[in-house]
């Protein structure tokens, strides 16, 4: 009885300790906010003189970051709608709607009335109801600098037939963050996790809520047993069975003033609706077998046509007090929830033209032997260093680890279609973090993310494809150079700059968005605080801690 009694009011300690945290930063971060609302108050008045559907063929989008990207339900369509942009000294939000005819490998920009206000970092979901409908929630708006952030709680719906934007408001839903993850589960969005950040204090969420797409409302779970600890950035998926896993994630805490430490979580959790008991649910701790992914943050996710969950690229930071390093990623891993098993996901190269061969029962006796053999002597992965100079003059060194040959996976018989032996360039996404994922016709489509060069941070506009049933070799749709991808460093005058000029360049890519991306740039939130809180994972020397 003592024990029990005991952590229960440990529990209700934590409890306070939390609630007194967040009004806190809501306390602090209101000012803020006040501030930034003048300015996306501006930016909503530029959005209003549009008062027709105008839809443009156009360039493949310029670079941005923590947009998302969804597949149209009905259609052979990609929808790419907000993100961010940094050029080194100034940051630019969208709210464009672009979207990729996949047959006609072409992109239109769709200019409609009264869009929500510019944002990233948010969550988008589509469901398949009236002819497709596309849902968006939270996010966040950086000012010019970079340096403060506006945490958005507003519920928005795309009507894809008719092509026509709705705030839906409706009491009772999360607070403002970004970071979080939202899925349909059912008539239902559920909503998880995410982060508030204000200039001076933080706070992770664990809290999970349900919207109900048939009444329009909102309802905060309360789920029985152990859950995640707070965090943003994570996998959240819906599995064949029916429950929810959450898997991995980023959070941070001050170790003491002006110091925080992330944590690249790798647990995994299951939310299952209890058996007859409407509305009730439960989390489990689970521990999946096989070839787990290496810790990690900034990963992509998205969902098979057999209905496994999957995980692409992120970093692995190494990090110290004052300085990170990370290690970015381009490998690809499957979750199977009716197995409980992570798989590592090998590529089987691209299919040769020569024709099988048959063996008899002696070749078949060699071949055993030589399979063995190379089991034994079997390659180490190879690393590939390539060197790309920028127009100032800048060396970026752009690393990718390739398999081995006759390393992925086992080991192919002289039956099977081999890769070919004139063994040229591998075409592949380079190892990168929070790129945008979307599975359509059983092809994923791979857009954009970022990774970093020293002090730099190179955001990407490229787009790759991959037969998820063939599992054979990525496909480059769009193409960049990393290399001519403009970088500002900053100035004492360009710190010092008022917040106009950073509003009229917003306006600016508004109108013109190709020409500064086109230019290059990074994430929009990178320079400022805010930067490792968007994108789920600590920030560089050159910028203070921030993640999504």
């Amino acid at each position: 009885m003592g024990k029990k009694g005991k952590k229960e009011k440990k529990g209700r300690g934590a409890e306070k300790t939390a609630a007194k945290m967040e009004k806190k930063v809501s306390k602090r971060s209101r000012k803020e906010e006040e501030d930034l609302e003048a300015l996306i108050a501006h930016f909503q008045t530029l959005d209003a003189t549009k008062t027709q559907i105008v839809e443009t063929p156009c360039p493949p989008p310029s670079p941005r970051l923590h947009a998302s990207l969804s597949a149209h339900p009905e259609k052979d369509e990609l929808i790419l709608f907000g993100g961010e942009y940094f050029n080194g000294q100034k940051t630019f939000m969208y709210n464009e709607l672009y979207v990729y005819n996949i047959r006609k490998d072409a992109w239109t920009k769709v200019e409609i009335p009264s869009p929500p206000p510019r944002r990233c970092a948010h969550q988008a979901v589509v469901v398949p109801q009236c002819g497709g409908q596309l849902w968006i929630f939270g996010g966040e708006f950086a000012s010019p600098d970079g340096e403060q952030f506006y945490h958005y709680k507003d519920l928005w719906v795309l009507h894809l037939a008719t092509r026509t934007w709705e705030q839906v408001r409706s009491t009772g839903g999360p607070s403002g963050r970004s970071g979080h993850r939202m899925v349909a589960w059912k008539r239902q969005l559920i909503l998880f996790g995410g982060f508030h950040e204000s200039t001076r204090d933080y706070i992770y969420y664990n809290d999970v809520y349900a919207f109900n797409l048939d009444t329009f409302t909102w309802s905060r779970l309360s789920p029985s047993g152990a859950g995640p600890t707070p965090r943003s950035g994570c996998q959240m998926s819906v599995t064949p069975q029916g429950s929810i896993v959450i898997y991995g994630g980023y959070s941070k805490q001050r170790v003491k003033k002006d110091v925080d430490r992330g944590t690249q979580h790798s647990d995994m959790f299951l939310l299952q609706p209890e058996d007859g008991r409407e509305g009730r649910w439960v989390w489990t701790r689970i521990n999946p077998a096989g070839a787990t992914p290496t810790p990690r943050s900034g990963f992509s996710v998205a969902v098979t046509p057999n209905h496994q969950t999957l995980l692409f690229g992120g970093v692995c930071d190494e990090e110290e007090e004052e300085s990170l390093e990370g290690d970015f990623l381009n490998d690809l891993h499957f979750y199977d929830a009716t197995r409980n098993r992570w798989f590592a996901g090998r590529l089987k190269g691209p299919k040769s033209e020569k024709k099988k061969r048959r063996r008899g029962k002696k070749a078949e006796l060699e071949g055993a032997d030589k399979q063995e053999h190379g089991r034994a002597g079997a390659q180490e992965p190879l690393e590939v260093v390539r060197e790309v100079v920028t127009e100032d003059g800048t060396v970026v060194t752009i690393k990718q680890t390739l398999a081995a040959p006759g390393s992925a996976g086992q080991p192919r018989s002289d039956e099977e279609d081999s890769p070919d032996e004139a063994g040229g360039p591998v075409v592949e996404p380079s190892p990168r973090s929070n790129a945008m994922l979307a599975v359509k016709h059983g092809r994923l489509y791979l857009y954009g993310g970022m990774f970093e060069a020293g002090d730099r941070q190179v955001t990407l506009s490229d787009l790759y494809c991959l037969d998820l049933h063939k599992m054979q070799e990525w496909t480059a749709l769009v193409e960049m150079d990393p290399g001519a991808q403009e970088w500002l460093e900053e100035t004492d005058s360009e710190e010092d700059s008022d917040e106009d000029e950073g509003t009229e360049g917003g306006d600016e890519d508004e109108d013109s968005g190709e020409s500064s991306g086109e230019a290059g740039g990074e994430c929009g939130a990178c320079a400022g605080e805010g930067w490792q809180e968007t994108h789920g994972r600590a920030a560089p020397e050159a910028a203070a801690p921030r993640q999504t």
